[in-house]
């Protein structure tokens, strides 16, 4: 297989009959790390709106189980994409998350601020660092897939494009971020699990590397200080020289998907596992706020 052949199937399929399709090839093989660490990022921009970090951190959960609380986030997407958003298993997905967050008073604005950050995350990640930018139908089945997951989760008024996405995460910003110490504890907290993948000599390196490549309002909006021009500039070439030594590899093929194993679940998962403990052990069912759409 050619390094742009799925580029080129990309290019010849329909986005909004094909969108899922596109989003198993582009986050399990043409972009795995990359859609990974845009992921991250999203996690990251949640913080800088007060009434978000304020909500998880009297939760406590990422300070008393970050890594699952990790793991669980990006299990419960992939169960839903990977098995089909109308599968038995995606459907079941969705009940379960829906079931997680029903226990809590969340805005709307907020569920659609949050999802926004998941479809364009990844998306400016990876036009950034990864190996190609990403194609228009490519976009357009991220857009998809997130308007596919406000329709599961029964979040009204979801944008259906990416650039729909891209304003409502750009006017929201420019609207919520402030700081707050709840930010910085939450903030504190996920990057002490993002430093725990990597031998302790680094972690220091790695924690001054993560936040070169923040942006200076989500960085204030965090509590924590602009890098140094040198250390954003040398960030910024680092994952750019990468992105050139992968355009180089060969295409990931259909046997080895790029899918990272949840460090929480190391004999493997079932759906009940994903949550805060109090979720679990309970019979699945639909919450009321999917039943009055």
């Amino acid at each position: 297989m050619g390094r742009y052949t799925r580029l080129r199937e990309i290019r010849r399929m329909d986005p909004a009959r094909d969108f899922e399709q596109i989003f198993r090839w582009l986050t399990q093989y043409e972009f795995p790390w990359d859609y990974a660490q845009g992921v991250s990022v999203a996690f990251l921009r949640d913080y800088g709106v007060p009434r978000i970090s304020q909500l998880l951190d009297r939760t406590q959960e990422f300070e008393r189980n970050g890594q699952k609380r990790h793991d669980d986030t990006v299990l419960l997407g992939y169960e839903m994409a990977a098995n089909g958003f109308d599968s038995a298993r995606g459907r079941a997905a969705a009940r379960h998350l829906n079931r997680i967050h029903g226990k809590y008073r969340i805005p709307d604005d907020d569920f659609r601020y949050v999802l926004a950050t998941t479809v364009v995350g990844p998306g400016r990640w990876i036009d950034r660092y990864g190996w190609r930018p990403l194609c228009a139908n490519e976009k357009a089945a991220l857009a998809l897939v997130g308007h596919k997951l406000a329709e599961l989760m029964g979040i009204p008024d979801a944008p259906r494009t990416m650039a729909g996405y891209e304003k409502l995460l750009d006017d929201y910003e420019a609207a919520m971020f402030a700081y707050d110490p709840a930010n910085h504890r939450v903030a504190n907290a996920t990057f002490r699990v993002m430093a725990s993948w990597y031998p302790a000599a680094l972690r220091p390196a790695v924690a001054r590397f993560s936040l070169a490549l923040l942006d200076e309002p989500l960085l204030r909006a965090l509590g924590f200080p602009v890098q140094p021009p040198w250390l954003r500039t040398l960030a910024h070439r680092a994952l750019r020289a990468r992105a050139t030594v992968v355009r180089l590899l060969p295409a990931r093929p259909d046997s080895r998907p790029g899918l990272s194993r949840p460090r929480s679940y190391p004999f493997g998962y079932t759906l009940d596992d994903l949550g805060p403990a109090w979720a679990q052990h309970r019979p699945l069912r639909p919450l009321p706020r999917e039943d009055t759409r």
